[in-house]
């Protein structure tokens, strides 16, 4: 059995995005995996990275705990919903403050390569938006799946990394939630 980190994005706990990182713990919970959930709402720290990558920012004890539950995992999913054509500002700042060289990747001392840290895990990133899926493939490129999956999942070894969009929602009937809902819980049950 895998285990499984569920990094839920939305600072909204009432959110569509929780319910469907709750559809995908039961899954998990039923097929016997190993799961941590995170709530990105609830965790306490600055998003801001002040001085870039110059100096290293204290890390929180909010994020040292999940860049454990990060380490621990071997299958990291990440569920947000698409602002913008990105993530949940408090959502990039996780990112930024956390998969930091040394930690994620490593540049190469007078080079233009790196080693990647994460390696030896997989991941997948589900994202609500209120467009219809294909059109924010085919009409605006996927911008938020390009920035996670590439340049930030695979960028530090995860491999393979999945997408699913799921949308859109503003407009969403019952019957077309509790659809995508039963579908994630499927993903979940299959750890995937």
């Amino acid at each position: 059995m895998k285990k499984v980190l569920i990094i839920q994005g939305s600072p909204d706990k009432e959110s569509y995005c929780n319910a469907l990182a709750m559809s995908y713990l039961k899954g998990l919970n039923e097929a016997g995996a190993g799961a941590e959930l995170i709530q990105i709402g609830d965790l306490n720290f600055s998003p801001n990275l002040g001085k870039g990558y110059r100096k290293r920012t204290e890390l929180e004890p909010d994020l040292l705990a999940s860049w454990k539950k990060i380490q621990w995992a071997d299958h990291i999913v990440l569920i947000h919903p698409v602002w913008w054509g990105g993530l949940p500002a408090l959502t990039k700042g996780f990112f930024d403050r956390l998969f930091l060289p040394g930690f994620a990747f490593q540049k190469r001392e007078g080079s233009l390569w790196w080693d990647k840290l994460l390696t030896n895990k997989s991941g997948r990133v589900i994202a609500t938006m209120d467009q219809p899926a294909w059109f924010y493939w085919l009409g605006n490129f996927a911008p938020s799946h390009f920035a996670v999956k590439r340049m930030t999942f695979q960028f530090s070894g995860l491999k393979p990394v999945h997408t699913t969009s799921i949308g859109p929602i503003r407009l969403s009937t019952e019957k077309f939630r509790e659809k995508w809902l039963h579908k994630i819980y499927k993903l979940g049950l299959k750890q995937k």
